[in-house]
């Protein structure tokens, strides 16, 4: 079966297609992009259940919503966006987010950066999905995907003093964990 026709880009043939409910169609689709999508639930959600979950309810939200694509950013970052707001919506059903600043003290960081290279990606995505689940969705929201405080403040219905002071908090305990980490490491490069 011949999926595209050469006066058609892929991305207005495969969305074209999944309007006109084509499968074979919707299922190029999905096979294009569930491998990174799948990497950005990951980044939400504590388990790969629970992430696979998140990008199966995304996904059925990207074809049902696939005719309001104007094609004015690229479909992967239209599809990324439903998976963000899909695993947003997630978590505000597991967890009340409060819009007073949390009352923790935190700690003064040094803005250094961290050397991750040295650090495998499965590592640090399980030290990111160890954090409590407010920690890590404004960690992810900020670090990985690139929202400002306000944005989150929007999104969360928080304030921007919480987001920004769950997202130093985030980065303290992160930071706490890189360096028993390194410790544990350097312990047994000496043994």
């Amino acid at each position: 079966m011949k999926l595209f026709r050469k006066n058609l880009t892929v991305e207005q043939e495969l969305v074209q297609g999944c309007i006109a409910g084509k499968r074979a169609t919707q299922k190029a689709l999905y096979d294009l992009y569930a491998k990174k999508m799948m990497a950005v639930c990951l980044r939400y959600a504590k388990t790969s259940f629970e992430a696979e979950d998140i990008m199966q309810e995304a996904f059925v939200k990207v074809f049902e919503h696939i005719g309001t694509f104007k094609g004015e950013c690229p479909l992967e970052f239209w599809i990324r966006r439903i998976m963000v707001n899909t695993a947003l919506k997630h978590h505000r059903k597991k967890m009340y987010v409060s819009s007073v600043a949390e009352s923790d003290k935190i700690e003064n960081i040094p803005e250094e950066e961290f050397v991750l290279s040295n650090y495998a990606y499965e590592d640090l995505l399980g030290m990111v999905q160890s954090l409590a689940p407010r920690y890590q969705l404004i960690f992810n929201l900020y670090a990985i995907e690139g929202y400002s405080h306000k944005e989150i403040a929007t999104m969360l219905e928080i304030s921007e003093g919480t987001s920004k002071s769950q997202y130093s908090r985030a980065r303290a305990i992160l930071k706490n964990m890189l360096e028993r980490h390194e410790e544990k490491y350097n312990e047994r490069i000496i043994r």
